[in-house]
């Protein structure tokens, strides 16, 4: 029932004679898209990367202080139960 049928004359398969002719077109070369960059560009990624990083600062330096807050806090809260 799931057996294959096979054709009763198989015939060879077709033998590929090719050879490749002067007259065959080089392939075409495609360049990228170009992006032009502008003075005006650099400066604003360059304003961009700076501002983040200054964010970046201000949010550990943050971090930081309330860590030391809190440290100091629950210092003062633990000495005030012990007396």
């Amino acid at each position: 029932m799931f057996l294959p049928k096979y054709p009763d004359n198989p015939t060879p398969p077709p033998a590929h004679n090719y050879a490749p002719t002067s007259a065959d077109p080089a392939p075409v070369r495609r360049s990228l898209p170009s992006l032009s960059v502008d003075n005006k560009t650099i400066a604003t990624v360059i304003v961009g990367g700076v501002v983040l990083t200054a964010l970046l600062a201000a949010v550990a330096v943050t971090a930081i202080s309330v860590a030391v807050a809190a440290v100091v806090l629950r210092s003062l809260l633990s000495e005030q139960h012990r007396r």
